[in-house]
């Protein structure tokens, strides 16, 4: 009769587990921006307490309004950003749309003086140019529709993030609840340890982006390269996104660069390659060593998973997520050494 009833019991349990794994599925895309918001609430959580903190002798003004003091900082700087960096791009780029028929011809010509590129037709290549634009102005109005969910699934992001921030505590209580008595003080402890280290990697991204941002706006407006601005602080910013990041501040600085002079694109080039020796000889081993504490290649796998299910969103998580992977995995699936007495 006991075993009926464990064979009953193993049956209703798998049917359970596979139900919840469908409906899970169903649910997936909520899923991940409630696992998103509740990530980015874990990372920011540490600069809003630091928020929180500020004294003015024994008065702390923002004890209570921390959050709304982090938003307004953050709406502020975008709205710097775009009164100061916006203006001369979109002045350029409406300059450049009325001239492209008159230069395109001249700009292919000196395209195709650049070596391996001469044995390019010109003439087809501007007919499919002229061709493609139809093309991508439909194609603009098909994906405006995508374009409003991405930013709409951006907006949820932000609110459940603040709600994580407010109320927390009482999601992760109630989160703990849910296994024995005498497991979740060791999931609570490894929780914490992880959590400690995401606000630690907070602290030396936020470092290395600043660094970063500073440098690039200094070497690029000594060059005299246009948008020299708009350029550091995007460089800074996507600093966030490991390698993809770089990659492509780098590969747009260049473009930027060789519409004025190929000088500038060497200037450009040396400085992002003395950089980058800087970064990863002295920086990083420096700032991000004892907060991540994660191998290159655990980086760059939990990069490639976090970009092929969720862009760029998932990329920006995901050395947050390799943190607390790598502490659950440490916590429950290493087999620690332990000492061996010998015997008397």
């Amino acid at each position: 009769m006991a075993k009926t009833r464990t064979l009953r019991s193993d049956i209703l349990f798998a049917f359970t587990l596979a139900l919840a794994c469908y409906l899970a599925w169903l649910v997936r895309d909520a899923l991940v921006l409630l696992y998103v918001s509740a990530l980015f609430a874990v990372v920011l959580s540490p600069l809003v307490s630091a928020i929180a903190n500020v004294r003015v002798h024994r008065w702390q003004p923002f004890r209570r309004i921390a959050v709304p003091v982090l938003l307004v900082l953050v709406v502020g700087a975008l709205i710097a950003f775009g009164f100061l960096a916006l203006p001369p791009v979109i002045r350029d780029l409406n300059q450049f749309a009325k001239e492209l028929p008159d230069k395109l011809p001249a700009i292919l010509e000196k395209f195709q003086q650049m070596p391996f590129v001469g044995q390019i037709d010109t003439g087809s290549l501007i007919q499919k140019i002229q061709g493609s634009a139809s093309g991508a102005a439909t194609y603009l109005l098909v994906s405006f529709s995508d374009w409003a969910g991405k930013l709409a699934d951006i907006a949820v992001c932000v609110i459940l993030t603040i709600y994580f921030i407010l109320e927390g505590d009482q999601a992760y209580h109630w989160f703990l609840s849910f296994f024995p008595e005498e497991g979740r003080t060791r999931l609570d402890t490894a929780l914490q340890r992880a959590r400690l280290r995401m606000g630690k990697w907070l602290l030396g991204q936020g470092s290395l982006m600043l660094i970063l941002g500073v440098t690039s706006t200094v070497v690029f407006s000594a060059l005299g390269l246009r948008y020299a601005y708009a350029l550091g602080v995007l460089t800074g910013l996507l600093n966030i996104i490991p390698v993809l990041g770089a990659a492509f501040c780098i590969g747009l600085c260049l473009v930027v660069a060789a519409i004025d002079s190929w000088g500038r694109v060497a200037g450009v080039a040396i400085f992002y390659f003395i950089y980058i020796q800087v970064e990863n000889s002295l920086l990083i081993p420096r700032i991000m060593r004892s907060s991540v504490n994660l191998p290159g290649l655990a980086i760059l796998s939990a990069l490639l998973i976090g970009s092929a299910l969720e862009g760029v969103v998932g990329a920006m998580v995901s050395v947050p997520s390799a943190v607390l992977v790598a502490v659950l995995v440490d916590e429950y699936l290493i087999q620690k050494d332990q000492e061996i007495t010998p015997e008397k």
